[in-house]
């Protein structure tokens, strides 16, 4: 099984798809979605509701 390299949701294999950057990186999307918002639109999968990387803020203490 791998994994998307944006949202990290599991793919099975034979699914998907792969892109190799100049350097020789390769990068596994599993839907366009993800591809679009990663290469082209360049945005970062932690601020994104619907992936799984995103992170929740933490509650701020309450003082008195």
């Amino acid at each position: 099984m791998m994994k998307c390299s944006f949202c990290n949701e599991e793919m099975e294999k034979g699914t998907g798809l792969l892109y190799v950057k100049k350097d020789g990186k390769v990068l596994a999307f599993c839907s366009r979605k993800c591809r679009i918002n990663s290469l082209v639109l360049n945005r970062k999968p932690r601020k994104l509701k619907w992936t799984k990387p995103e992170v929740k803020a933490e509650p701020k203490p309450q003082g008195k």
